[in-house]
């Protein structure tokens, strides 16, 4: 095969051509991690990971230029990328400092499966396949551990040394709705998690609430071993918080927000990434103002303002998660958005008054309607009882029939409108511009001429 002609092959077909010629060689290349894992659960995977055994770094480096660019992910740990795989020697790690990275790590390609898979973290992921041979390597008994439906540390003694593997036991719970076995639970309790970086925590909570199909199954596990606690105490204050049982039957904020959780996640399947984010993450974060506003007031549970007060954890949690802007899009600001307003789409449906055109322009100044719309149907559906949440319906709709459904309508005059009237540049150009946008909004202004007329008004009474 000639350098540059992998692309017209699969991942699978040329990490078989790469095994082919190990053995040539006198080595062996075997499949492993979580392709391995996800073949077994009759899942797709596009992340596939071949493990060179027999062959030193300089002769695999070698041999991979044969089938493309070879890139070097790792040197010290030996890790090469070739088209879109990873190849790499089997590792030995030595505990040298706190942390997930505390590990001098060295590739060794005269170790044993066994012993090489011994540094994995759970026994389904330490499971490898020869795909030259069709011959599964398990020597921690991780297919059993498969059809139990159990997430099982390899190795209890090592387990401990890299605390993000307790956020990985939280998301492979929940993607897989695998239950974690008592003596790993029992572990994953007593990990500090306090050396873990922001987005080494977030690289993990992503595919909890994207990937998962039932994210409340990793959520409770988090709060089970102590993860909310010890990183989120603005979630943590959900439990026990009660709500009033009229409308809230399922229990306290907690249970609603799992249960909210789980309907979000129903509801983003269209979006991209970054809506995806903002839904889910809106989804835990909505109800983080009941904890400080929850009171007994005439003999019923309100949380009164709750929307507003959300604001300040919430933001504390986006803190901790180092979360701004994904693919240029400000995350941040719509889940705070969401926090702020999630009760409007209802509010706005029960009005005694019907609510006007500019306050749906307004509000899609402060958030995405649609993603609102989204996020308030799931917390109205995350409850137990029949509830009527076609109001989230005819929010969006309405939404949509105005055209801000994504974002406020773009301003009519701009400041090169002014600026022809003779207008110098300064901040009086802002403050004008603001008090015909808002006449838009009301929808007074829908054209230039009324908008340059107005502008004209204010400057005759302004000379």
């Amino acid at each position: 095969m000639q350098a540059g002609s992998t692309g017209a092959l699969s991942s699978f077909d040329l990490a078989t051509a790469i095994a082919h010629r190990v053995r040539d060689l006198g080595g062996r290349a075997l499949i492993v991690g979580g392709w391995v894992r996800d073949r077994l659960m009759g899942r797709t995977c596009k992340d596939l990971d071949l493990e060179v055994y027999g062959l030193p770094a300089d002769r695999l480096k070698s041999l991979l230029t044969e089938f493309g660019t070879v890139n070097t992910v790792g040197e010290s740990f030996t890790v090469y990328k070739v088209a879109d795989i990873d190849v790499a020697l089997p590792r030995r790690e030595s505990r040298i400092g706190r942390g997930h990275r505390g590990f001098e790590v060295k590739g060794d390609p005269d170790l044993s499966f066994p012993e090489a898979a011994r540094r994995r973290d759970f026994t389904i992921n330490a499971i490898a396949w020869d795909p030259l041979t069709e011959e599964y390597l398990d020597p921690f008994n991780g297919r059993a551990d498969i059809a139990a439906k159990t997430l099982r540390a390899v190795d209890l003694d090592t387990f401990g040394e890299d605390s993000l593997r307790v956020l990985r036991a939280v998301q492979f719970s929940a993607r897989f709705e695998f239950v974690l076995d008592d003596a790993t639970r029992e572990l994953c309790r007593g990990i500090a998690l306090d050396d873990l970086p922001s987005e080494r925590i977030w690289g993990e909570i992503e595919k909890l609430l994207l990937q998962a199909l039932r994210p409340s199954i990793g959520l409770q596990l988090a709060l089970d071993l102590g993860v909310i606690e010890r990183l989120f105490p603005e979630i943590h204050a959900l439990v026990g918080c009660e709500q009033e049982p009229e409308w809230h039957p399922e229990g306290d904020v907690w249970i609603h927000t799992l249960l909210v959780c789980d309907q979000a996640r129903t509801r983003i399947e269209d979006l991209d990434r970054a809506r995806q984010i903002v839904v889910m993450v809106g989804a835990v974060c909505h109800d983080l103002g009941k904890p400080p506003t929850t009171a007994f007031i005439d003999g019923r549970i309100r949380s009164i303002d709750h929307e507003q007060a959300g604001v300040a954890p919430a933001t504390a949690v986006l803190d901790r998660l180092n979360l701004h802007s994904i693919d240029g899009y400000d995350v941040r600001k719509q889940v705070l958005g969401i926090v702020a307003h999630h009760l409007k789409p209802g509010m706005f449906r029960q009005s005694p008054t019907p609510v006007s055109d500019g306050a749906f322009r307004r509000l899609a100044e402060k958030v995405d309607l649609e993603l609102l719309a989204r996020l308030a149907k799931s917390d109205c559906l995350g409850r137990t009882g029949n509830f009527d949440c076609s109001a989230m319906d005819w929010f969006l709709e309405r939404a949509k029939l105005l055209g801000v459904e994504h974002a406020p309508p773009a301003p009519i005059v701009k400041g090169r409108h002014l600026l022809a009237l003779g207008l110098t540049p300064g901040p009086r150009i802002g403050t004008i511009l603001r008090q015909i946008y808002e006449r838009q909004l009301d929808g007074s202004i829908t054209t230039l001429e009324d908008g340059i007329a107005l502008a004209r008004e204010i400057l005759a009474e302004q000379s």
